[in-house]
């Protein structure tokens, strides 16, 4: 499967009262931008990271979010969402995030990418876009972008194919994981069968079902 990237985005610094840390900023405005983007191990260069307990790092190094979900939002909401509008660094088009299998990688410019799991919604979230019922909103629709590893560190920019080169037997998704996570908990064994879902969320994963038993 092949698709491509409809933009590149990065943040810079936003000073507000939802901000999610305790300095009240936040990267998650984050704008198209012209030109190569170096995707790095721990992150996208250029882009500011305001809450690192919960962005950034080796398994999430990467926001993806599909501009056909982003045009599904809105319709939902009324107005118009610019890429980026989701935080996401890279806005996809043709390629079925949601529907993403946990590990598949992802070759994009000189970049290697690899899935690792669903983008949770916050308030920061929904201060950003001022609409209050937005984590709610969110939860339920089930389409929550995919975080990635970078394997191998390149640039990418606008325009990239983006192509799938392995996908892992298993078929565990991105969709599935949220929802197990959020909506769905009868579908949290099948998670253990997905060797590259960040240690913390497997373990998570663990001590629900031992809590169920």
């Amino acid at each position: 499967m092949t698709g491509r990237l409809a933009s590149v985005n990065l943040g810079g610094v936003t000073e507000a009262e939802w901000a999610g840390d305790a300095s009240g900023r936040s990267g998650i405005d984050k704008r198209p931008v012209e030109g190569p983007v170096l995707l790095g191990v721990d992150g996208v260069a250029g882009d500011f990271i305001g809450e690192r307990a919960h962005h950034g790092g080796p398994d999430q190094a990467v926001y993806a979010y599909a501009e056909e979900d982003a045009a599904w939002w809105s319709a939902e909401i009324g107005r118009s969402i610019r890429p980026g509008g989701f935080g996401e660094n890279l806005t996809t088009y043709a390629v079925d995030v949601t529907d993403a299998v946990i590990g598949e990688r992802w070759a994009v410019g000189s970049a290697l990418l690899q899935v690792t799991k669903p983008r949770t919604p916050c308030t920061t979230f929904a201060g950003f876009w001022g609409v209050p019922d937005l984590i709610k909103r969110f939860t339920v629709r089930a389409t929550p972008g995919a975080y990635l590893r970078v394997l191998h560190e390149g640039e990418v920019g606008a325009g990239d194919p983006v192509e799938v080169v392995d996908r892992p037997a298993h078929g565990v998704t991105i969709g599935e994981v949220f929802r197990a996570m959020s909506l769905e908990p009868e579908l949290l064994p099948r998670l253990l069968d997905a060797p590259d879902l960040p240690e913390q969320i497997q373990e998570k994963v663990r001590r629900r079902l031992a809590g169920r038993s």
